[in-house]
């Protein structure tokens, strides 16, 4: 199993574009991946009570359709929060896409982000649809351009590809994601898009997607936000001629390897890439009773706008984790607690049984220098462990939220 330089566009069979349509000022705008042959969908979404017209949409296709082939996608409206009128655009915006590749409306997912409340330009993208379509390659250079055009306020595009054996067969599995504000994924505005040439039962590739989000975008956090728009989708077009995965066997678990690879590298893209972000933070709490304490635990910490704060600063404040660990919900001994921080630049205890130790505040600013910063907590109750990923606090996040929509 191996990473390979490449996104959506990887496995076989798949196709992808990516243009300026008009919705946004200038940056690419649409979207659209394509398996030449009927492929297998599955897909987790947003858990906020308000939900995208795309979401929505998204959910009954998952629910109900038995092939997906495109996957279209706009940037700079969300069409969240838009009644019937958002409905009945969406809809359009699928069917057209469907129409101008021979497919059924129900074929075709669906994914809007940016703007809450205003309405999509249906003429721009409808009368866009057709170029987008024309555009359609299997390059990568066209996986790249489909993923600069969901980008937001994303400073770079965000792709990853993976390569295994199943079966004697060589399999690829590719993703792209975007996703820097409003960042806070609770799937049961981050969208991402996976294809596969792997053969598997839509029910196992819906329980494999269900399960690995728990570890890997479920554990990423920005700005402490759930989105309207969370959409997280795959596309499994059997074209690698493998044996189809119909149950749960070492096929079935290479596969979820391979998933787990592709979706932990763009979570932390994602997470790195957070709005006026300069750092990645990684907060792994080990010593817990159960996998799901750890999780909270560690989650709670990146979520923490004084934790973010202090990474920025460079300022080894740990007092502020260990506040950020007491409020999660989970019961711990504080008087048992170790931390320790960790970068490029070294490797620092700051605290031993919930007590300071004698560190050097230098070492301690220097180890905080670095790109990306690791907090290790260890509450010494069991022998589960779980990372989130998050990033510092910084005076441009603010600037970008106040002016988005100008």
């Amino acid at each position: 199993m191996k990473i390979i330089d490449g996104g959506v566009t990887a496995p076989k069979g798949y196709k992808a574009a990516g243009i300026y349509a008009g919705i946004k000022k200038k940056r690419k705008d649409m979207a659209l991946v394509y398996s030449v042959v009927p492929a297998s969908g599955a897909g987790v979404f947003t858990t906020n009570v308000v939900k995208a017209a795309p979401v929505k949409w998204d959910i009954k296709l998952t629910k109900e359709s038995k092939n997906i082939q495109a996957v279209i996608i706009n940037s700079g409206v969300a069409n969240a929060c838009t009644g019937e009128e958002g409905w009945k655009n969406n809809y359009l915006m699928a069917k057209t896409v469907a129409e101008n590749l021979n497919l059924p409306t129900e074929a075709v997912y669906t994914a809007s982000t940016g703007v809450i409340g205003k309405q999509l330009p249906i003429d721009i993208i409808v009368n866009n649809i057709p170029k987008l379509v024309g555009e359609l390659k299997e390059t990568k250079e066209a996986g790249t351009l489909a993923a600069e055009a969901i980008m937001t306020t994303d400073t770079y595009s965000k792709e990853c590809a993976v390569t295994f054996s199943i079966g004697g067969k060589e399999v690829t599995l590719g993703g792209m994601a975007k996703g820097s504000g409003m960042i806070h994924p609770n799937m049961a505005t981050m969208i991402a898009v996976l294809t596969t040439d792997l053969s598997i039962s839509k029910e196992l590739l819906q329980e494999a997607l269900s399960e690995d989000v728990k570890h890997t975008f479920n554990m990423i956090s920005v700005d402490r936000d759930t989105s309207t728009n969370d959409t997280l989708v795959i596309l499994a077009n059997g074209m690698a001629g493998n044996p189809e995965i119909k149950e749960k066997n070492e096929d079935y678990y290479t596969f979820c390897k391979a998933l787990n690879m592709v979706t932990t590298k763009l979570s932390k893209m994602l997470a790195a890439d957070g709005e006026g972000a300069t750092k990645l933070l990684e907060v792994t709490v080990n010593g817990a009773k159960t996998w799901e304490d750890a999780a909270t635990l560690s989650k709670s910490v990146i979520s923490s706008n004084l934790v973010k704060s202090m990474i920025f600063g460079k300022d080894a404040n740990w007092g502020r984790v260990l506040c950020a660990l007491g409020y999660s919900g989970v019961d711990f001994d504080p008087e048992k607690v170790d931390l320790v921080i960790e970068s490029t630049y070294g490797s620092l205890m700051l605290a031993k049984d919930g007590l300071a130790v004698d560190y050097s505040e230098e070492k301690a600013t220097d180890i905080f220098a670095a790109d990306e910063v690791k907090v290790l907590v260890d509450i010494k109750q069991g022998s589960a462990a779980a990372t989130a990923w998050g990033c510092d606090l910084t005076y441009d996040y603010v600037k970008i939220n106040a002016d988005y929509r100008s």
